[in-house]
């Protein structure tokens, strides 16, 4: 997998997970760092001339690096599950295809603590470089299981105790009537179209964002950052 990006590229060594460097002329401290982490890690650094960054990120804002990562380890439900300090907190990704809204989602749920996210196989965006970018880096650090079918997967969240939360405009419950100190899954939907039938049907809870003017919902990566920090207020106590 291909990824570009100062934090992207710099939080993806961090991680290890580095196998190949390429880099422009670009002097600078962060771009040093970069360089340091690689050359402690045996990682080479390749200098090549812009343009072939520009090729390399497809047009994507590289910011002088671009480097081939190991894909990240899948996980299954139950790893997930596995040992939580706390009590599970998972985000469910719906058939989310935008690259930067799930990569914004994964931002946020680094920042919240989750204990990973859940995403299906197919009609789900490329964990690819715009993903990446749009994470800060992220991506490197959330744990993902990839699952067949999110109907399924949200079962078996049920079946391990784990409280399931769909977000839906047309609930009757605000996510501020939610318990959130108890193991728990946020679901969320594609923009638009929102859950589909059969993942709405299969949540234990369905709950609404309260919405104050005209326009009726939120982006769905700032519905997800809305409802993540209601549970982190929560579990402080605050």
């Amino acid at each position: 997998m291909q990824i570009y990006g100062i934090n992207p590229v710099l939080e993806a060594l961090k991680a290890r997970r580095v196998t190949r460097l390429r880099v422009s002329a670009r002097a600078d401290r962060r771009m040093d760092e970069i360089l340091a982490l690689a050359s402690r890690q045996g990682v080479a650094a390749e200098r090549v001339d812009p343009a072939a960054l520009d090729r390399a990120a497809k047009g994507g804002v590289h910011q002088g690096v671009v480097a081939e990562v190991e894909d990240a380890r899948d996980h299954s439900i139950a790893a997930l599950l596995e040992h939580p300090a706390r009590p599970a907190l998972l985000v469910v990704l719906d058939g989310i295809e935008d690259p930067h809204n799930v990569g914004a989602i994964f931002r946020t749920c680094d920042a919240a603590g989750v204990t990973g996210v859940i995403r299906q196989d197919r009609h789900s965006a490329a964990l690819d470089g715009v993903v990446g970018k749009a994470s800060a880096g992220a991506l490197a650090h959330v744990r993902i299981a990839t699952v067949v079918n999110i109907a399924r997967a949200i079962e078996e969240l049920k079946d391990a105790n784990v409280w399931t939360i769909g977000l839906a405009g047309d609930a009757a419950d605000r996510h501020t009537d939610v318990d959130w100190t108890l193991p728990s899954a946020i679901v969320l939907g594609a923009e638009g179209t929102g859950l589909r039938r059969l993942v709405r049907e299969r949540c234990d809870r369905l709950v609404r964002i309260p919405m104050q003017g005209q326009v009726g919902s939120l982006n769905v990566s700032v519905a997800a950052g809305v409802v993540l920090y209601e549970v982190v207020r929560q579990r402080n106590g605050r």
